[in-house]
């Protein structure tokens, strides 16, 4: 059954002010989407003038699956890797994490790849596809959701039909088994096979819990416009509680009613790939350990000012209780 005859959003009130009481569940938070290679240049470069590129850990799902682990959390991710060299280094990289891996299916078509430069802006990547949306629905996931807190999912996989259906069937068991949803809006054109892209992404935000989109993710949905009105087009569409980054300028969070803004925690900023990826972590881990929206959002901004020390998507990320007395949150 799709979205379509079973709409289930909207029902659900977020208050940035409260605590979020979950079920008792096995599984803190489950991320399904692209777990692929990083290939970040040596040197800053924004036109990939570099001759030289380092292999990283990468796609936006399985980066926060290993930071919440390493914050504390149980997590688990779903995604699909190929059967060769790049899969098995991925796969790798989760277990030395103690990261479960038994949700990575393995494919025939090679592992995804993401080329990138080294920036101190929002980088932007060549986009080499293969394994990231061979994804299943199958009992075992079924199981999984029905026995996790959050789960999460990247714009990746709603941007090819076959994946797409599985994360239609990952929302409708979520809220029908009182799971929380958070989205994370990265759109991107050249992942679409579709034109209307953007009317697909749009159409998904009714049925999540959090959505963290970032002013460049505003802008590919939206066209420009400042922060505010973009967190009200977000609202428009059904959305519960939008967490807006701002780069070096920090966050805006609203429940729709009230809003508040915070600055960054960020000191040293060595290289960006990733940090929205810490920040979700550190917010998610944050509502896990019993925080109020709020002060889960300064988590994920501590999260993410730690990772901006690094270069690459994964950082060596402390346990959530050193992460806090560092910052002092």
């Amino acid at each position: 059954m799709n979205l379509k005859e079973n709409e289930q959003g909207g029902d659900n009130v977020i208050n940035m002010y409260d605590k979020i009481n979950f079920d008792n569940k096995i599984y803190d938070l489950l991320t399904i989407g692209e777990l692929l290679i990083d290939m970040i240049s040596n040197e800053f470069s924004e036109k990939f003038s570099c001759n030289s590129y380092i292999r990283k850990f990468g796609g936006s799902p399985s980066n926060i699956a290993i930071n919440a682990k390493k914050l504390g959390v149980n997590s688990l991710p779903i995604s699909c890797v190929g059967n060769d060299g790049f899969g098995d280094f991925l796969i790798s990289s989760l277990e030395k994490e103690n990261v479960d891996t038994s949700q990575i299916i393995r494919s025939k078509s090679p592992t995804s790849m993401v080329v990138l430069t080294r920036s101190k802006e929002t980088p932007i990547p060549i986009f080499y596809r293969g394994a990231d949306y061979q994804i299943k629905y199958t009992p075992t996931l079924d199981e999984k959701i029905k026995n996790s807190k959050i789960v999460h999912f990247s714009s990746w996989p709603i941007s090819k039909k076959q994946s797409r259906e599985v994360i239609e069937r990952v929302i409708k068991t979520a809220k029908e088994s009182s799971t929380l949803i958070g989205f994370d809006p990265n759109y991107h054109k050249d992942l679409w096979e579709e034109e209307n892209g953007t009317s697909l992404m749009k159409s998904m935000i009714k049925y999540t819990d959090f959505i963290k989109p970032s002013e460049d993710d505003a802008e590919r949905l939206f066209g420009k416009d400042n922060p505010e009105n973009q967190i009200k087009k977000f609202f428009d569409l059904g959305a519960k509680l939008v967490v807006m980054t701002l780069g070096k300028d920090g966050v805006i969070v609203s429940d729709g009613v009230n809003s508040e803004k915070f600055d960054t925690l960020a000191t040293n900023v060595v290289d960006v790939t990733g940090a929205g990826d810490a920040f979700w972590a550190g917010f998610y881990v944050g509502l896990i350990k019993g925080r109020n929206v709020i002060d889960s959002v300064k988590v994920g901004l501590a999260a993410s000012a730690f990772k901006l020390r690094y270069v690459g998507a994964i950082s060596p990320m402390p346990r959530y209780e050193e992460l806090i007395k560092e910052f002092i949150i």
